[in-house]
């Protein structure tokens, strides 16, 4: 049996970070969160391109843009806090599809470090505080993910064989 699987070193790897400015004082720490991470990783900080958009709606569009470029992996931040409307569902069902797809289509790995929480202080909880960074967490994800990609596009023992 063969287990392919990716790895936590950055060395060489470019990674595209979009990130919405809206609820910029949750946002900021996830960027922090995200850069502290790939920087421990390995990846040059000349490696990393920061895209900043106004919400998180914009969010799936630009990571779809920055997936069309010279990246290994694109990491998607955002937070989005419910209020007193429905907008809060509609908005992160939205933005969660948008990427999803975006990804999908792209045959690309677009990493999902979206909070949606119900309270603000569930947002700050998540960005840094009491149940860790989100942003820290996305990074992290970002460069094993897109190692596993470069083991998968090498080649699998016996992927070009057809089974009897």
């Amino acid at each position: 049996m063969k287990i392919v699987e990716g790895h936590l070193k950055g060395d060489g790897l470019r990674i595209g970070i979009v990130v919405s400015r809206f609820n910029h004082f949750i946002t900021d720490r996830l960027v922090d969160g995200a850069m502290d991470a790939l920087k421990r990783l390995g990846v040059c900080e000349d490696d990393i391109v920061l895209v900043k958009v106004p919400g998180a709606f914009e969010i799936p569009l630009f990571a779809k843009e920055l997936a069309k470029k010279d990246f290994d992996a694109v990491i998607a931040l955002g937070a989005i806090v419910k209020g007193g409307t429905s907008h809060y569902e509609y908005l992160a069902a939205e933005v969660t599809k948008g990427i999803a797809h975006s990804s999908l289509e792209l045959g690309f790995p677009i990493i999902y470090g979206i909070l949606t929480t119900e309270t603000i202080e569930e947002a700050i909880e998540r960005a840094g505080t009491k149940q860790g960074n989100k942003g820290y967490e996305a990074a992290m994800n970002a460069v094993e993910i897109a190692n596993l990609r470069r083991e998968m596009r090498k080649g699998l023992p016996g992927s070009g064989e057809k089974r009897k």
